[in-house]
Formats: C-alpha cells, sequence, structure tokens
C-alpha cells in the first residue's frame, strides 16, 4: 500500500516538476533533446531516492540540484560528439525579439559547463550564492568568481547585443 502511495506522489511531483526542470535543462545545454534526455536521467535518480527526497524541505530545490549535476557528469565526459546549432527550439518562445533569445543562447553555448550553470542557477533560477554553492558542491567564493567571470564573457559574446538585451527589460 505504501510503495503505491509513493508511486503515486512521485508521479505528481514529476507530472509537475517537469516543465520547469526542461526549462533549465534548456538553458544548460542548449540542445531540446538533449535536455529532455537530462530530465530523464535526473528524474530517474530523484525516484531512485524518492524515499528520502519526499522528506527533504523541497523535492524542487533536490531535483534542480540533481539535473544540475547531471549536466555537468555529462558535459565533463562528452560522451556525445553532437553539438547544438543556432536554431530555435521546438517550443514556441514568448519573447519579443527571438533574435536576441538566440544571441543570448548561444552566447551561453560558448561557456564552460560550470559557468554556465552558476550563470542559470544564480541569474535565472534566482539562487542565492550559498544555494547555487551548495547544489554545485564548490565554496561561495567559486561561485562569486565564476559568476564574475561568466558575466564578463557573456558581455564579450553579446556585444551590441547586450544593449538590446537591456533595453528588451
Amino acid at each position: 500500500m505504501a510503495s503505491s502511495r509513493w508511486l503515486e506522489e512521485f508521479q505528481e511531483f514529476a507530472h509537475s516538476s517537469t516543465p520547469g526542470l526542461l526549462r533549465t535543462a534548456l538553458l544548460l545545454c542548449g540542445d531540446w533533446h538533449l535536455s529532455e534526455d537530462l530530465v530523464q536521467t535526473a528524474l530517474g535518480k530523484v525516484y531512485a531516492s524518492w524515499g528520502r527526497v519526499r522528506r527533504a524541505d523541497s523535492p524542487d530545490a533536490y531535483a534542480r540540484t540533481v539535473l544540475t549535476r547531471t549536466y555537468i557528469s555529462h558535459a565533463r565526459l562528452r560522451r556525445s560528439g553532437e553539438r547544438p546549432v543556432a536554431s530555435i527550439p521546438d517550443a514556441g518562445s514568448t519573447q519579443q525579439d527571438p533574435t536576441l533569445r538566440l544571441a543570448l543562447l548561444d552566447a551561453l553555448a560558448q561557456l564552460s559547463a560550470r559557468d554556465r550553470a552558476v550563470v542559470v542557477l544564480r541569474y535565472w533560477l534566482d539562487r542565492s550564492v550559498e544555494q547555487t554553492a551548495a547544489d554545485l558542491r564548490v565554496t561561495p567564493g567559486a561561485v562569486r568568481t565564476r559568476s564574475m567571470r561568466a558575466l564578463a564573457k557573456l558581455r564579450e559574446l553579446l556585444g551590441s547585443d547586450r544593449h538590446a538585451l537591456y533595453a528588451a527589460h
């Protein structure tokens, strides 16, 4: 009886958290199909630990951490020779200027896996320095350093597009 209740709880959790995890994964890897694979792998890992995860303060935060670490492991291992291309993702964009969105995704793709993870966690998911450090198992100082380096690189890569991004928001 308890295992069927756990399964139902996990299914509800997976159903409600998948859209957010997919958005995060897409920002991390820049490839729609790889992001689906990463989310599936992360949810498999969460399911394997569901008895403990369901009692956590924030199962969503746990799943995000698992997803981020799964992405970093994938990027480190470079199992695939495939590379994302500069094209519009399968899902439509709600932004006013898709060119700016593509420029930002392209610039993010040029960051290292860890720098990209820091930028996505800190500025897209609005995580604190301490939360990001815990998610990535690094010190808060390392998060600050990576943030500064990654933002400087993004400014360089975006060039004049950077001003259009500021004006859009």
